[in-house]
Formats: structure tokens, sequence, C-alpha cells
């Protein structure tokens, strides 16, 4: 149905690179900008949680993360999904802090390609 090709998942390593090249199906195209725009709400929601110390929050959120990126190509979307969620299950503040940071990273400097 779609295909994806993105990054590893964050990695700080990874910040020095300029850019997150992403391919997605043509067919997608019309959504994709409604599709960025929540993504980036989501990164202020996760930051509100995480200030309030809402893991439940938070776990939720990386699980909606984990179905919604691959749905739409964007693999590193669910992977750093993944990583919110066990952060949230573990209570791991500190890793919570770093994948929210990543996936704005991300966001801010996401190319999107089509076919």
């Amino acid at each position: 149905m779609t295909r994806g090709t993105t990054r590893p998942p964050y990695n700080p390593e990874n910040m020095k690179e300029n850019s997150h090249k992403v391919v997605i199906a043509k067919d997608l195209e019309d959504l994709i900008p409604v599709f960025l725009k929540n993504r980036h709400k989501e990164v202020d929601t996760l930051r509100v949680a995480l200030a309030s110390a809402d893991f439940e929050q938070l776990r939720q959120l990386g699980h909606r993360m984990k179905g919604v990126g691959n749905s739409y190509g964007f693999e590193r979307v669910s992977a750093i999904g993944k990583q919110i969620e066990d952060g949230a299950r573990s209570g791991d503040r500190t890793a919570l802090e770093e994948s929210i940071a990543g996936y704005a990273d991300f966001l801010s400097r996401v190319e999107v390609a089509y076919e």
C-alpha cells in the first residue's frame, strides 16, 4: 500500500545530519501536509505530558505514533513512538526527553519525496 524510507530510529549521534528524507507513495501526497501539521502539534502535547509527568498519556501518544507513522510511510515516527511508549512504561524521563527532542528534530528537518 505505502512505502516509506526513513533513517534508523533517532540517535543523538546523527544530529549533525542536515535532513531526513522520506519517500512516500504518490497517492498520499494530498494527506501529508495535514499529517505533518498534526505531528508538530503532537510534539507540543508530548512536552506538556512530560512536564506534568503524565506517563499514561505519553504511553498512549507513543502507541498512536507507532501506528500512524507506518500508515503514512513515516517509519521513523513509528520507531520514535515505540521509544516514547517504552520510556513512558518505565518512567524514564531522560529517555523520554531525548526521544521527544529527536522527534522535534526529525520533524523540523524532514524532506518528503513522492514516487
